[in-house]
């Protein structure tokens, strides 16, 4: 079953890139999906995210994100395991569900 973890944090103080390269858990976690992940990617922060919406078959473009929230999806990882047990056991693994959340989604295939 594919999944994707939406990879939660407060966006105040998000650790660098070097940081998290130089984090031993991190680099962890990285050996232990290796053969599940199926790709993955880290977001720009909120500040540089534009929301879309139309209306009435307007187009308006914002600035920022769409909802006011602490919580921001700093990144996402889609996997491929046997089943949700698999995948929470994967995500509660990951360094930041220790500092923020994740959450899994599965793919609606």
């Amino acid at each position: 079953m594919k999944y994707v973890l939406l990879i939660c944090d407060d966006e105040v103080d998000p650790p660098s890139t070097e940081e998290m390269a130089a984090d031993p858990v991190h680099d962890g976690w990285e050996a232990k999906v290796r053969g599940v992940e199926l790709w993955g990617a880290r977001l720009r922060p909120t500040v540089n995210a534009t929301t879309i919406r139309v209306r009435d078959g307007d187009v308006l473009v914002s600035d920022g994100p769409f909802a006011e929230t602490k919580d921001f999806v700093g990144g996402v990882v889609a996997i491929e395991c046997e089943n949700l047990d698999d995948a929470i056991e994967i995500a509660a693994s990951h360094p930041y569900a220790r500092r923020g959340s994740v959450e899994i989604r599965p793919v609606w295939e």
